[in-house]
């Protein structure tokens, strides 16, 4: 057995192989998730343009379908739990917290049984915001 961990730039690097095989794929500049209820929207861990801990493509794509302009899509709840799942082998390899992991699971364990879950991401962050909730995660992200 081998003794090298594997780094956050091996993680991008088989990242960018399996995005570089999906025909029209644009790599996000920021993505999250988020829990809607009654008092609105409650963000997952954000990543932003140039963060350091990017979505992994698999989570990615599961969560996302990969379409290549600003989208918000509807999650159910074992679709989150499924992108979770995918998240915890890449929070071992590194021997770190993920921060997407961490959140999203605070996300399904605080969601009343009316809660909803979208994702969103921006792939050019100068396109129109598509919805409400793609606007209040673009504020957040400016800061």
């Amino acid at each position: 057995m081998s003794d090298a961990w594997v780094t956050d730039d091996d993680l991008r690097a088989a990242r960018l192989r399996f995005t570089e095989r999906i025909p029209g794929f644009v790599l996000p500049a920021a993505f999250t998730v988020a829990r809607r209820d009654a008092t609105g929207l409650t963000f997952g861990h954000l990543n932003g343009v140039g963060e350091v801990r990017p979505l992994s493509a698999v989570v990615l794509a599961s969560v996302c379908d990969y379409v290549a302009t600003t989208g918000v899509f509807p999650l159910d709840r074992e679709r989150l739990a499924d992108a979770v799942g995918r998240l915890a082998p890449a929070e071992a390899a590194t021997h770190l917290p993920h921060p997407n992991l961490w959140s999203w699971r605070e996300l399904l364990a605080g969601a009343a049984p009316d809660s909803t879950f979208v994702a969103i991401f921006v792939a050019d962050a100068g396109d129109r915001p598509v919805d409400p909730d793609d606007a209040q995660f673009r504020r957040l992200l400016a800061g």
